[in-house]
């Protein structure tokens, strides 16, 4: 996994979610922290943000936290972070997160983890980059959207998104393994475009 140095996980920032969903934010977390990769996160202190920044801090990790001022404002920023970058708007965060990371994870979250995945998902659709994406299925809970992309698929909309854009794996455990199997990306970023 020499290639991936730093990942990006996009999740939940509610408290009230299933215990499983944040033991699997801990343990991924700590597996990071453990594998000598950099979390760039959305940068929060809450939710399944807030408990793997934590955890891979806890185990000596490295965390780069990317948040809005307004978040800041509303007092949800980590301050204990490696790093935190304090960035103007939510596209601003999103396009600092993609720079700073070279894969991304979608663990379970709400509307904002969905936005930020299709984000990225359609930008390597449009061969503005090549970085490994995946999505991380702990308890089943992206299933329904699973089935959405295979039905987007079975209508013509897309073409081959689940084999070449994107990879599934079952749990937190599986994902370490499933970024050490995948190639080194062969797109220079496009960042002018995105």
């Amino acid at each position: 996994m020499a290639h991936i140095s730093s990942l990006c996980v996009y999740c939940g920032s509610s408290n009230a979610v299933p215990t499983p969903h944040k033991d699997a934010a801990a343990r991924l977390g700590h597996a990071l922290a453990e594998a000598g990769i950099a979390l760039v996160y959305g940068g929060g202190r809450v939710g399944l943000m807030g408990l793997m920044a934590d955890a891979a801090l806890a185990a000596g990790g490295r965390v780069i936290g990317v948040i809005p001022r307004h978040l800041v404002e509303a007092e949800v920023g980590h301050g204990s972070v490696s790093e935190l970058h304090i960035v103007s708007s939510m596209h601003e965060r999103k396009q600092k997160m993609f720079e700073l990371s070279d894969a991304f994870a979608i663990l379970p979250g709400g509307l904002g983890t969905l936005d930020e995945m299709f984000e990225m998902l359609t930008w390597r659709q449009l061969r503005l980059h090549d970085k490994p994406i995946v999505i991380v299925d702990q308890g089943g809970y992206w299933s329904p959207l699973l089935a959405l992309i295979d039905a987007i698929e079975a209508d013509g909309y897309a073409k081959g998104t689940m084999e070449r854009l994107l990879e599934v794996v079952d749990n937190v455990d599986a994902l370490l393994p499933a970024l050490a199997r995948v190639r080194a990306p062969v797109l220079p970023a496009a960042t002018r475009k995105l």
